[in-house]
């Protein structure tokens, strides 16, 4: 069994940060189908996509439907980036162990690879 972390950085503009985002799911989901032990989270500009893929007309929203259960949010970047309010609508929960942020290094000690996107 694997311990992944995939980490979503890349924001909604532009079609190559679609990319990013579509390939972070795929893989999320490649782990999720392994009943590996996944987390998804969404850190910096990567919150914004949040209010996107909860949005059901989104191309992808069926693929974030997929791993959604195994998705979290930076607390202090879904607020610097102004999406705090859809990720509490989203029932996400944040992450705060590092100065507001994800703890990468708990990830690391507790034995998780850690994949950015």
């Amino acid at each position: 069994m694997a311990n992944a972390a995939i980490v979503v950085l890349a924001g909604t503009d532009g079609h190559e940060n679609l990319g990013r985002v579509v390939n972070a799911l795929e893989t999320a989901r490649e782990f999720a189908d392994a009943d590996d032990e996944l987390k998804l989270i969404f850190d910096g500009a990567g919150t914004t996509w949040v209010p996107a893929l909860e949005d059901p007309t989104h191309d992808y929203h069926d693929l974030y439907q997929s791993v959604r259960d195994h998705a979290a949010v930076c607390d202090y970047c879904s607020s610097a980036f102004d999406v705090a309010d859809a990720v509490d609508a989203a029932g996400l929960a944040t992450l705060d162990e590092h100065d507001g942020h994800p703890s990468i290094r708990r990830l690391v000690d507790e034995g998780y690879e850690v994949i950015t996107f």
